[in-house]
């Protein structure tokens, strides 16, 4: 069956769960960045935390999300149910809100920030498994391109809320806190009212536990897929990096905040018409071309000195971004067994969540040692590789399917 010929008609053949799904991201996003706007300078000028107290729960948080991710896709294909970890891992990060106005030290915001990250990585492999259960082949590129772009527009509202309700309420991070649970708790209410799995499921047989042996089900072409997702991660590493180079390059603290807000706006604007025309033309033109998004984006970034410029190699790396995310997901979707889509989506966040460590510690030491040219530089000879890669996939991929 071939995909709808117009926007407006793909839309309508979107399934209905795949809209919601996209409605749950963008609400928790919108919530997320509320807090994660303003939680280091809430922690250091409100609690009189260090600089490396920030850093070790943010890392602590991100360990912990990793491990969880691999486990819950094993799981929800154990289980073929996906809604159940959906819920829990929203609703874990829903609970996480309220705790954070209410801290009055740091390790109540470490509490929360692990509830957060564990729900995060608890939701992510079910959530991408389900929309793979319920979407045809021929509309999964705009499938999982409208999910993230719903998703990017709570990266673009939540700062410019924050920043709203600071302004309005004499900087009181405490009612900003409070007022970011509200779209938590909405994302929640959708999942369990409007949520439904699909009527048919792949559940492993009753009685077995849920054995990580499933990994071996993937096959090579999905290994492929990981392995290029998880060297494009690290190529492309944290977006704090985006903003530090912001400041270097003449924006003043007050606006740098909106550095993020302009690469989730290009981020949003092209995930979904990529998706799209990827369902149309093919998937990896769409991903060859992100990867020269992202090389460009390195190097104009790596000799940015003023804000046109930095906003240039910004543009670019949200290009990357709408191009590639959306992409990647649809590529793990077609390759996996339909009975290991979880543990698929999950080996995915695992690998990409080792390489944004990797990547972070790399750039972050390049950043200190040699300044920020090197970090971008080393970041293009990776996405370069990555590209490399990327045509060799392609080339064996053809070999292996030719008579």
């Amino acid at each position: 069956m071939s995909p709808p010929t117009s926007f407006a008609a793909t839309s309508r053949a979107i399934p209905r769960s795949v809209w919601l799904l996209g409605l749950v991201s963008m609400l928790m996003d919108i919530s997320s960045e509320m807090v994660q706007t303003l939680l280091p300078l809430y922690l250091v000028t409100g609690l009189g935390a260090s600089a490396i107290t920030v850093g070790l729960i943010e890392g602590f948080a991100v360990a912990i999300a990793m491990t969880v991710r691999l486990f819950a896709g094993v799981l929800s294909d154990w289980t073929g149910q996906r809604k159940p970890l959906i819920l829990l891992g929203y609703g874990l990060a829903a609970l996480s809100r309220p705790i954070v106005p209410l801290a009055d030290t740091v390790g109540w915001i470490a509490g929360a920030r692990f509830l957060d990250r564990v729900g995060k990585g608890i939701r992510s492999a079910p959530r991408d498994a389900l929309i793979a259960d319920v979407t045809p082949p021929e509309l999964r590129g705009a499938s999982f391109g409208l999910r993230k772009s719903l998703d990017t527009v709570g990266g673009f509202v939540g700062p410019l809320v924050a920043i709203g309700l600071m302004l309005l309420s004499g900087d009181n991070f405490t009612t900003v806190f409070w007022i970011a649970a509200v779209p938590a708790l909405l994302a929640v209410v959708v999942i369990v009212v409007g949520i439904a799995e699909p009527a048919t499921s792949t559940p492993g047989k009753r009685g077995e536990r849920p054995r990580l042996v499933a990994l071996a089900q993937l096959g090579p072409a999905v290994w492929a897929v990981i392995g290029l997702c998880a060297l494009l991660t690290f190529a492309r590493f944290s977006e704090a990096f985006l903003l530090l180079k912001a400041q270097q390059s003449g924006f003043a603290l007050a606006w740098v905040p909106l550095i993020m807000v302009l690469m989730h706006l290009v981020y949003g604007l092209t995930a979904y018409p990529v998706g799209i025309l990827s369902d149309r033309v093919g998937r990896h033109g769409m991903l060859g071309l992100s990867l020269a998004f992202l090389i460009a984006a390195d190097i104009v970034l790596a000799f940015a000195q003023t804000p046109a410029s930095l906003v240039a190699g910004i543009v670019l790396w949200g290009l990357h971004m709408g191009f590639s995310q959306g992409i990647l997901a649809t590529l793990i979707a077609d390759r996996a067994p339909a009975a290991a889509r979880g543990t698929a989506f999950g080996a995915l966040n695992l690998a990409t969540g080792v390489a944004v460590l990797a990547g972070n510690l790399v750039a972050g030491v390049l950043w200190e040692s040699y300044g920020a040219a090197a970090t971008f530089l080393n970041g293009a000879a990776f996405a370069a590789l990555a590209l490399f890669g990327f045509m060799l996939i392609g080339r064996l991929t053809r070999r292996a399917s030719a008579p």
